[in-house]
């Protein structure tokens, strides 16, 4: 499954800024059961806007991560709160199937 969200960057801040805390953040979070890693995307038209992917084996291994505090990851994410607004935009399922050209 996929857990997806965005992220638009303040005024006054870049979207480096955001990936040094998500990298932290993400190394950390990476190390639970059932994590298969993570991608931040930057939008063409408009840098300030990020695509943020993880992807997990099960929504049900994601969950277990989230029910654990991290105090070390929550301290991560309030430090890049003060350059960022993060929006959830759901959780995914993977396809049955996919289709890729050779």
């Amino acid at each position: 499954m996929k857990y997806i969200f965005e992220v638009r960057i303040k005024e006054g801040y870049t979207a480096e800024q955001y990936a040094q805390a998500w990298v932290k953040a993400s190394k950390i979070i990476q190390q639970a059961p059932g994590a298969l890693g993570t991608e931040l995307h930057r939008k063409l038209d408009d840098p300030k806007v990020l695509i943020a992917i993880a992807h997990w084996e099960s929504k049900a291994a994601r969950d277990v991560m989230e029910s654990v505090h991290n105090e070390e990851v929550a301290s991560i994410i309030r430090s890049a709160a003060p350059y960022c607004d993060i929006r959830p935009l759901g959780e995914f399922a993977d396809p049955e199937w996919v289709v890729r050209p050779q």
